[in-house]
């Protein structure tokens, strides 16, 4: 087993028993807010966030929110607790409306009947931001199941093409589709195989989407976290690798999820009109020359 440097403990060791992890029960809570003024970058804009309710999502929808956008949250039903203290956020502190949708998005179905919802309530979809995902650290190949496998591309990169085909009919031009990769598409990871291998699949089908949309004037680009400190991280590593998360990193620490928050928002807005099919890399200071 590693030995865990105490000088580097930056996190109280914690774990959580099952995936998608509670942001509620993290400590400390991850920082999803900046806490400066919005510009109205995304005035009048309606924006679908999967994976919403906590972690890179929340802070995305409350950046969103916060320059102007409705957002709608597409999130699974054992979320129910991080998913309204963020839309009771965004819709006291912004005024802006927060609709939530539970969905298992891993069926295509599914995301059709999401996405009818969000239709139903906002009429229109000027952004949509992939973002949901899962990932279960094993230490060799063979432990990695069928059923495992299977879910996490389901989740990770089957449920982006589901949604964009649901989306599409209501995208106008101008639209925007954001697609959150990883760090590890890039360098890889010896203990998230499957996970790596569904964030090399979405830079892929985000260079390749942007292709197929550019007649349409509808953008798609891409963000590649590095170590962000988001529920999914106690859900899937042991106490210790938790307290010493993010500090393998050249800037020594993992990202707050409004670090992040940013690279969406400047995709989303008008302020990148003539960017498509990019990915921005948000990871600490890791050059990955991707």
């Amino acid at each position: 087993m590693q030995k865990i440097n105490p000088k580097k403990k930056i996190f109280k060791e914690q774990t959580q028993k099952q995936q998608p992890g509670k942001e509620h029960k993290m400590d400390p809570v991850p920082e999803f807010d900046d806490q400066l003024p919005g510009s109205l970058k995304l005035a009048g804009k309606k924006c679908v966030i999967t994976g919403g309710d906590s972690g890179i999502g929340r802070a995305v929808a409350v950046a969103f929110a916060k320059q102007g956008a409705d957002v709608a949250i597409i999130f699974r039903k054992s979320e129910q607790q991080d998913a309204l203290e963020t839309a009771n956020y965004i819709e006291e502190k912004f005024k802006m409306k927060c609709f939530l949708i539970t969905s298992d998005i891993s069926k295509e179905n599914n995301c059709k009947q999401a996405i009818d919802e969000v239709m139903k309530n906002f009429k229109q979809i000027d952004v949509l931001v992939n973002n949901d995902a899962v990932h279960y650290p094993v230490n060799d190949i063979s432990e990695i199941s069928e059923k495992q496998l299977t879910e996490t591309f389901a989740v990770n990169i089957f449920a982006m093409f589901y949604l964009v085909k649901a989306s599409l009919p209501f995208m106008k031009e101008g639209s925007n589709i954001i697609n959150t990769t990883s760090v590890t598409a890039y360098r890889g990871s010896g203990g998230l195989i499957d996970y790596s291998a569904t964030k090399g699949a979405i830079v892929s089908f985000t260079r390749s989407l942007s292709a197929n949309l550019m007649d349409k004037k509808i953008r798609v680009n891409g963000v590649a976290p590095g170590p962000v400190w988001t529920p999914l991280i106690p859900a899937s590593l042991d106490a210790e690798k938790v307290a010493v998360f993010g500090t393998d990193s050249p800037m020594k620490r993992p990202a707050q999820p409004y670090e992040i928050a940013g690279a969406f928002v400047y995709l989303a807005c008008s302020d990148s009109s003539y960017v498509s099919g990019q990915i921005i890399h948000v990871n600490g200071g890791e050059i990955v020359n991707g």
